[in-house]
């Protein structure tokens, strides 16, 4: 196995040379050093990496290197799985040809206008960087010709299988020379891809970057041991506790990324799901606010995340312990990267952690056993973070109206002690009412409490005692409807309004704790909310005529 090597090393051209280096990097990463030459060399590749380890790179510099600037037909195809991969692997190529001005890359995707494409095509382009539908549509419409094609990269080839992509690679490389080069880059290598290398590879190469040289030593691991019903509560408290700028959970289904956002949502948190089922214009707008920092949590299946360049992540959350150990290795990786130091936190269920050894074992990884912190420390940790806004504000000064409106109370007789205690159950209390008791895992002592599939049962109540009614957006907690009363708010959907937003309001507003709160359902123009018998009066009162995103809201009971 080749060592990594200063660029200089790998015989590259000034021109990409000085490009690298224009992008800051200077020594290549284990599959740029690999790859580079084998590519060069004009040998068909296999090489086994993930995201982050500068795959990109490692396939771009050498195919850039192949090209006739001179000739302006279509000389290297690269196919990725989804647009924002196909994107940022333009925007990559386009980096390092910096000081080549006479090399054209053109992206080609589903959702951009394809007459566009067509004119740019007309024009000439070296490179095409594109998902597979798209090719073929330009294929069938004979925009696109690859009779001058030298080389083929097949880009997270797994994950293009596993899109049903299959047919639609093969036709492509039908229409290429047979004495192209093919290189294939995958995070895994299941039966698919080496079906695939195996018909249309030519005694390749195959270069494998083991998960010990893909974990990030500075990502801290750890895992608590929970049951399926203890889920939720354990990823709010880890949450809270940490309290991460940017993280990800990561499910292993789509129904359970819209299942676990719906929870958090309606526990206040700003969350966002990201699964194959969404529109482009859906996950552009989901990856938007996540970059901007607009959302706590970002709940996404191992192929959504696919394409995700976010160097901030600072926790990573396996709600799901994915099915395979290489998968454990590409998520923990959002995390951590560029220099940074990161968490990656997994929650086990049951017989999983016969899994979750296995994973330790082949990546060896020190995965350190932690039990879930108490709602006591997530009240000292959010007092101690509130405590230091305060002495920011303190330093910031200009508090002389503040200071008058205390001195009223003062005046009152109120000490001052008091008023800061108060204040402090004020900013935490809603938090920590929301925080539910956690039923230690059983499965030592009682497996009959788990079915076939590792699932805890407790009581029949279903997955971590809710139910989710999604027929009209809404969510309910099913512990108890028969105290609870229903409401009828005139805000719904075109108001932008979330299960999380009609939570916080009742609970800030009236002073209801957020997990007595009922059923949710959410239309287009008005909102139903059970409530406790016994608070209907208070929320009544208290949110009728209140403004709540620059709206008045009324609030009235409704007949279930």
């Amino acid at each position: 196995m080749q060592l990594q090597q200063k660029f200089e090393e790998l015989g590259i051209s000034k021109e990409i040379l000085d490009a690298i280096k224009a992008m800051g990097f200077e020594e290549a990463t284990p599959i740029q050093s690999q790859s580079v030459n084998v590519i060069k060399s004009g040998r068909d590749l296999i090489a086994q990496s993930q995201t982050g380890t500068g795959k990109t790179a490692a396939f771009g510099i050498p195919s850039l290197e192949m090209l006739d600037e001179n000739d302006k037909t279509v000389q290297a195809i690269i196919l990725c799985p989804t647009r924002e991969l196909a994107i940022q692997v333009s925007e990559e190529f386009r980096k390092l040809l910096k000081f080549k001005q006479n090399l054209r890359v053109l992206p080609i995707y589903g959702g951009q206008p394809i007459d566009r494409q067509i004119m740019a095509l007309k024009k000439g382009v070296q490179v095409i960087i594109g998902t597979p539908g798209r090719f073929i549509d330009h294929l069938n419409r004979r925009t696109i010709k690859t009779d001058n094609v030298k080389i083929v990269i097949l880009d997270e080839a797994d994950e293009m299988l596993d899109m049903g992509f299959r047919e639609d690679i093969e036709e492509i490389l039908k229409t290429t020379p047979e004495e192209r080069q093919t290189v294939l880059f995958s995070a895994t290598m299941p039966k698919a891809i080496l079906d695939l290398s195996r018909r249309y590879l030519k005694d390749p190469e195959t270069i494998r970057i083991s998960p010990k040289e893909l974990t990030v030593p500075l990502i801290e691991q750890t895992y608590y041991e929970v049951t399926e019903h203890s889920k939720m509560e354990a990823l709010s408290r880890v949450v809270d506790i940490y309290n991460p700028t940017l993280s990800i959970a990561f499910c292993n289904t789509k129904k359970r990324v819209d299942e676990l956002v719906e929870k958090l949502q309606a526990r206040g948190y700003f969350a966002e799901g990201l699964h194959g089922d969404l529109k482009q214009h859906q996950r552009d707008n989901v990856m938007k606010k996540f970059r901007e920092g607009t959302i706590d949590i970002l709940v996404a299946t191992d192929v959504a995340a696919r394409g995700i360049d976010v160097d901030d992540i600072d926790l990573v959350i396996n709600y799901d312990l994915p099915q395979d150990e290489e998968y454990y290795v590409h998520r923990i990786g959002r995390t951590g990267r560029a220099g940074r130091s990161g968490r990656a936190c997994t929650f086990v269920v049951g017989r999983e952690i016969y899994k979750l050894r296995d994973v330790m074992a082949r990546t060896k990884a020190k995965i350190e056993r932690r039990k879930l912190p108490t709602i006591n420390e997530i009240a000292e940790v959010k007092a101690k973070l509130f405590i230091e806004k305060i002495k920011e504000e303190i330093d910031a000064g200009d508090l002389n109206k503040y200071i008058h409106m205390i001195e009223s109370l003062i005046a009152e007789d109120v000490a001052t002690l008091d008023i800061a205690a108060a204040l402090l159950k004020m900013e935490l209390g809603k938090d920590i009412e929301n925080h539910e008791e956690i039923i230690e895992p059983e499965w030592k002592n009682n497996n009959r409490r788990y079915d076939n599939n590792n699932n805890y049962n407790r009581n029949d109540r279903g997955q971590n005692g809710y139910r989710n009614d999604r027929s009209s957006g809404g969510y309910r907690n099913n512990r108890d409807d028969r105290d609870k009363e229903r409401l009828i708010l005139n805000v719904g959907k075109r108001n932008r309004i979330r299960p999380g937003d009609i939570v916080g309001a009742i609970a800030n507003e009236a002073n209801v704790p957020g997990r007595s709160i009922g059923g949710i359902e959410i239309f287009d123009d008005f909102t139903f909310v059970d409530v406790p018998m016994s608070y209907t009066s208070q929320i009544i009162s208290k949110l009728k005529n209140r403004r709540y995103k620059g709206i008045k809201l009324n609030v009235e009971r409704a007949s279930k």
